[in-house]
């Protein structure tokens, strides 16, 4: 197990602390969330191991706010009383700073508990970057793209081998300097406590066996735009398709817990009358939870180059989504009826944008290149303004801007 690796939600929660009272961060469990949250508290409580904490939220919960601040809640769903209680501090105390609170699952809605509009701020963490585990040297910079400055960079230590790798491992903190068969190991018994524990421990009980058919099926669906009814007919089998409202509990089960992390339809003002298609597309939190759900580790990647595309892609749009979170923008998706489709849009308000194709292969540059450019072609700029970038997003070489205005950008070379 390697030391802490500096993480990008370490600036986020610093900036965060300093013009609020409380920070609320969500996650997956094991992406992060304690250690990042412990480097920045003065006093760490945690709920889900501290019986004695937990007791005192009952009986005398105002012991637990005489530590030094900021307070760390741990786990704070266990306890989803300590809510209310930090919304009260933060309005006795008007401070800024005061609270953090960690969260691995959401809890469900509860009438008495109010709203934390102007007390907390809500921060989505994920498993790490290829940039925070070193494998980006993160000279070609998301931020630097966004503001229309030429990025180049040289992709030198990441090879195929190490490519296909981090697709299975993905980002878990844990897994950062460990081989493939423990990693998968690791995550098969993550996938199974996440079925057999925590789904169950969200309300009512989910069958383990319809919901491991569900994690195949969005495995398979990655980066695709899959129907729900695909999805209900895949998980029921034999059986028939599950019931419309079974699917939409099991997909708001895994949403509770943080899993998935789909791409919703950009729908920008266009020149044509063209019709834009409105379904998200399918991601997890990160790629390794698709493969692992599959079985598959780098040699079947390797045997299936189709599959292995789709996979490469859910990597490069967790990276995306961690280095656009720190600017406040988002990544969303693009497809026209007529079958012409975007990977990535990354957008900080309604007119600065840049839009990316995600290609595992350089020699589809070319190509995915043609296609940004036509896409722009499409886009109303006059209600939008330019995009800032035009970027292919490629698994290695070198980096920079072609003559037709796209730059490409090996991921090795990506960063915030």
């Amino acid at each position: 197990m390697v030391s802490y690796l500096p993480r990008i939600a370490d600036q986020e929660l610093g900036e965060r602390l300093g013009y609020i009272g409380a920070v609320l961060i969500e996650g997956p469990k094991a992406c992060g969330k304690t250690a990042t949250a412990t480097r920045h508290a003065q006093t760490v409580i945690r709920l889900d191991e501290d019986q004695r904490a937990r007791q005192l939220l009952e009986l005398s919960p105002d012991r637990l706010f005489e530590g030094p601040t900021p307070i760390l809640f741990d786990e704070w769903q266990v306890a989803p009383s300590i809510w209310n209680k930090v919304r009260r501090q933060v309005d006795d105390r008007e401070g800024k700073g005061l609270f953090i609170l960690t969260g691995s699952a959401t809890p469900t809605d509860d009438a008495s508990r109010h709203s934390g509009a102007g007390r907390f701020s809500v921060m989505k963490m994920r498993p790490m970057s290829l940039f925070e585990s070193g494998h980006s040297n993160g000279e070609m910079s998301l931020r630097a793209l966004l503001e229309g400055q030429p990025q180049t960079g040289f992709d030198a230590h990441l090879s195929f081998d190490e490519l296909l790798k981090r697709i299975v491992v993905g980002g878990w903190p844990e897994l950062v300097d460990v081989d493939e068969a423990s990693a998968r190991r690791w995550l098969r018994d993550y996938l199974t406590n996440l079925v057999e524990v925590d789904i169950q421990k969200l309300g009512s009980r989910r069958d383990p066996s319809n919901l491991r058919r569900l994690l195949e099926s969005l495995g398979r669906s990655v980066a695709q735009a899959t129907k729900a009814a695909e999805l209900a007919r895949d998980v029921g089998g034999e059986d028939g398709p599950i019931a419309k409202e079974t699917l939409t509990a099991y997909l708001n089960a895994l949403d509770r817990l943080h899993l998935l992390d789909n791409s919703p339809a950009w729908l920008p003002h266009m020149r044509s009358r063209v019709r834009l298609r409105t379904a998200p597309v399918r991601y997890f939190v990160d790629p390794s939870i698709g493969t692992a759900a599959l079985g598959i580790g780098t040699s079947d990647l390797t045997n299936d180059l189709e599959a292995l595309g789709l996979h490469y892609e859910a990597l490069v749009i967790r990276d995306l989504r961690i280095y656009a979170q720190l600017l406040d923008a988002r990544v969303d998706s693009w497809r026209d009826a007529d079958g012409h489709e975007v990977d990535a849009i990354v957008s900080i308000g309604p007119n600065k944008w840049g839009a990316f194709e995600i290609k595992l292969n350089p020699s589809a540059v070319d190509e995915a290149a043609a296609s940004l450019l036509r896409f722009k072609a499409k886009v109303d700029t006059s209600r939008h303004g330019e995009p800032s970038c035009l970027g292919v997003i490629t698994s290695t070489g070198a980096g920079g801007l072609r003559p037709d205005g796209v730059h490409v950008i090996p991921v090795g070379t990506l960063g915030p």
